[in-house]
């Protein structure tokens, strides 16, 4: 069995960034679990089915067997044992992606491939229930936060920086009302897992983080 690192946290807190370096340096594979969404919309896509078509889409489930690689330190994605990370970034398959990704059996796919991975392949996965759901006899479990004075901050100087005109009242509303949907939610709700190290990165810097996470891993 791989060892498996989960990272869960609120929106903004810089789950993916930092999972991603904490993979480079130990040689983990980072699960990227919206690229394995895009990979379940391209096998239905290739089924000829429609997006609204939802008993088609969960029959298709059955069929489809998507994986994460690292070639040259690139992360390529396979359905079915063929290569499709060109095609990930496609606008349909987008579309797809975003309507089918909300079908329970979907999710549920979607979670038996994620676990299937992180049993033969050391692995790290950040997301909302990563430590509580999806991987709940993980190695290492993080739960990783800030403040939302700090989170959106961080969003607004990253807008600014690409030339966005935003607000940061609004968008510190936007990142607490997210937090509190996350949080209350019906299914899978974002929340600490008891057996999670708690980091708060209001003050820290990312190669701190990524130190701090990395300390924790065998």
């Amino acid at each position: 069995m791989g060892i498996n690192i989960a990272v869960d946290g609120p929106a903004g807190a810089g789950k993916s960034t930092i999972a991603k370096l904490v993979a480079k340096e130990k040689g983990y594979i980072y699960v990227d679990t919206g690229a394995m969404y895009r990979g379940l919309a391209i096998h239905f896509l290739d089924q000829g089915i429609e997006p609204g078509d939802t008993d088609r889409i969960i029959d298709a489930c059955r069929s489809a067997q998507v994986t994460i690689q690292y070639e040259e330190g690139v992360q390529q994605v396979y359905l079915n044992g063929k290569n499709i990370t060109a095609r990930l970034r496609d606008e349909e398959v987008g579309n797809m992606a975003s309507k089918s990704s909300p079908i329970p059996q979907v999710r549920k796919k979607l979670l038996e491939l994620q676990q299937g991975l992180a049993k033969e392949q050391d692995v790290i996965m950040d997301g909302r229930d990563i430590g509580t759901c999806v991987l709940p006899d993980a190695d290492v479990k993080v739960y990783l936060t800030a403040s939302v004075e700090t989170r959106a901050k961080r969003r607004f100087d990253e807008l600014t920086e690409k030339g966005v005109d935003c607000d940061l009242e609004e968008i510190k509303r936007d990142i607490a009302e997210r937090d509190h949907r996350d949080m209350t939610r019906e299914t899978a709700p974002l929340k600490q897992a008891e057996d999670a190290v708690l980091i708060d990165s209001s003050h820290m810097t990312i190669d701190e983080v990524v130190a701090a996470i990395t300390a924790l891993c065998r």
